[in-house]
């Protein structure tokens, strides 16, 4: 289903994560990383979550797009 893409994606190469709750915008390319379901984690969740999967190597420099 589309709506199981909806989440939050990490833009390893930009350092950008960005939030999707519409089909229009999912995001595609390999730069591109889901990281979770839960449209409302606050950024420093986020930076967290980037941290603990090792997806960059300056997680506090991750900055919404």
């Amino acid at each position: 289903m589309i709506w199981e893409k909806f989440g939050i994606y990490l833009n390893v190469k930009e350092n950008k994560v960005m939030r999707i709750n519409s089909p229009y915008a999912i995001p595609s390319g390999e730069e591109w990383v889901f990281l979770t379901a839960d449209v409302n984690m606050p950024l420093l969740g986020i930076r967290e979550l980037v941290r603990q999967k090792g997806l960059t190597s300056n997680p506090e420099g991750v900055q919404w797009a």
